[in-house]
């Protein structure tokens, strides 16, 4: 009898427990967020991620009903930040951005983390515009003129790029073997820095997306290609790299993602919150001042996404020889 009784207090005492732990999640979504929430830019302020992140953030807090504070995290071409995010609980209040560059530079070398598996994947809200500038009052007119100076001028010149393994990275190197060309790629941690290194002279040539957009509206640089599938309407007379002669295309999304387990209750209320932002007008206005275009992907298809991304850029990364692996 006390054997029987016994067995009945530890099966009540363990069917408590397991509607205690099966009720504490979706009472924590409900009454997520609570507090504010860190949203981690993985580039210097200033640049095209950094300026569209924040006023996407800016949008998202109204329907979370609590701030989003952006903290600039950058190097590694873009991998730093994510790592930071990886790392974090999987509560909902570190999240981050994005971009294709953790997925090429892992399959450059060693990672502490897995940029796909290690990461919760939010929303997909945009594409980059890429291009090639150089300051207006440069000799190169075109970027057929620039590639012909290039040829007869080996290693004279020098390019920035937001990092080794960044999209606008790999699509110089894929040139430089098309054409033939040898120059020299000064990586740098963002956007903001190097337009900074061109205006100041430092590099000659920038490879980057469009938080050149300012100073080429200003007079200041000159747009002299783009990496992109089409011409931009906002530039419709800068070609593209193919249209130039070189089958070149870089490409990368920007994206939401957490750490590796966040509740789907939490996910789903981040991704709404994110998606309505992308109707704000504030938002619309500094997309359509970079030249960038809105790519949406809810959470399940970004994820498959990220899954067919990790293959190309592997495959990539291959071609050009610089897997280290």
């Amino acid at each position: 009898m006390d054997a029987l009784k016994k067995w009945k207090w530890t099966f009540l005492l363990v069917m408590t427990g397991l509607i205690l732990v099966s009720s504490g999640i979706p009472a924590a979504a409900a009454d997520y967020p609570d507090k504010p929430i860190t949203l981690v830019i993985q580039y210097p302020a200033g640049g095209s991620t950094d300026v569209t992140g924040r006023v996407l953030a800016n949008g998202a807090k109204k329907y979370l009903g609590q701030p989003i504070i952006c903290e600039n995290k950058s190097g590694g071409g873009g991998t730093v930040g994510v790592a930071l995010v990886a790392a974090k609980p999987a509560d909902g209040y570190t999240i981050g951005i994005v971009t294709s560059s953790p997925t090429m530079a892992y399959h450059m070398g060693k990672f502490n983390y897995h940029p796909v598996e290690d990461l919760t994947h939010i929303m997909r809200w945009a594409n980059y515009l890429f291009g090639v500038t150089v300051r207006a009052d440069s000799q190169w007119k075109t970027m057929k003129e620039l590639i012909q100076y290039i040829k007869s001028n080996p290693k004279k010149l020098s390019y920035g790029t937001p990092g080794v393994g960044t999209p606008p990275h790999l699509a110089m190197e894929e040139l430089i073997v098309a054409a033939g060309i040898e120059v020299i790629h000064i990586p740098y941690k963002g956007g903001a820095e190097t337009n900074a290194a061109l205006l100041g002279g430092h590099i000659e040539i920038i490879s980057d997306s469009s938080g050149w957009a300012p100073l080429v509206d200003a007079g200041k640089f000159r747009l002299v290609a783009n990496w992109g599938d089409q011409r931009s309407p906002r530039y419709p007379q800068v070609p593209t790299m193919r249209e130039i002669g070189y089958d070149v295309v870089a490409r990368s999304h920007l994206g939401i993602i957490g750490p590796k387990g966040i509740p789907k209750p939490i996910v789903a209320k981040l991704h709404d919150a994110f998606k309505k932002a992308m109707d704000e007008p504030e938002f619309k206005a500094i997309m359509k001042k970079l030249d960038m275009t809105d790519n949406y992907l809810n959470s399940d298809d970004y994820n498959k996404y990220m899954r067919q991304d990790f293959e190309q850029m592997g495959k990539l990364v291959k071609k050009l020889g610089l897997d280290k692996k």
